[in-house]
């Protein structure tokens, strides 16, 4: 079991927040994409949803770093990992050290995600409620709020390309919860030892 029903629908949750999040941001930071206004229900309704939406991707993202806290410790072998992460990407997995249940690549991915939601919410905050803010504080949040979105989205096309071309199988975990042992062993040879040893 790779993850369990819980996991799975908290990913997808924080998947489908994230898109909607970016779709509306979208159509508010530019009027050529202005239509993605109309499809959404509209601009006063997104002006409305957009923030509300954005606690609850935070607040979800959090859960799932509590749930997957010990996993997504950075430890030595993840700086090894680091060191040798060309090879993993260039495919020539037999030089890259086994992982844990994450390898560093997703570790550090994810953490990013934690940092920029919690840009994002705080710069949100005094757009969202502009009357309680002075003029000056809300356009340095307008313009911190824009760049962290923006790195948020390529970060996550970077999540997404590697699920689906990189790390063949991934996407289909992230689905049904489960793997093979062999896929296991060759992704994340510690995390499979550990599994393995549970079992017995």
């Amino acid at each position: 079991v790779r993850y369990t029903f819980f996991e799975r629908a908290l990913h997808w949750t924080v998947a489908f927040t994230f898109l909607y999040l970016t779709l509306t941001g979208l159509g508010l930071f530019t009027p050529k994409l202005a239509w993605l206004l109309t499809v959404l229900g509209g601009g006063q309704v997104v002006r409305e949803w957009h923030p509300i939406v954005g606690c609850v991707f935070v607040a979800l993202v959090l859960v799932q770093l509590v749930k997957w806290f010990r996993d997504l410790t950075i430890t030595p072998d993840d700086r090894v990992w680091l060191k040798r992460v060309r090879d993993y990407l260039a495919g020539r997995d037999e030089r890259v050290p086994p992982s844990g249940r994450f390898n560093a690549g997703q570790k550090l991915l994810f953490w990013a995600q934690v940092l920029l939601g919690l840009v994002l919410l705080a710069s949100g905050i005094p757009i969202w409620f502009p009357e309680e803010f002075s003029r000056g504080l809300r356009l340095w949040c307008v313009l911190a709020h824009s760049a962290s979105a923006v790195v948020a989205i390529l970060s996550l096309v970077v999540h997404v390309y590697m699920a689906v071309f990189v790390t063949e199988g991934a996407l289909r975990a992230m689905i049904e919860g489960k793997v093979s042992e062999e896929w296991a062993r060759h992704h994340h040879g510690k995390w499979a030892d550990e599994m393995k040893s549970k079992s017995e």
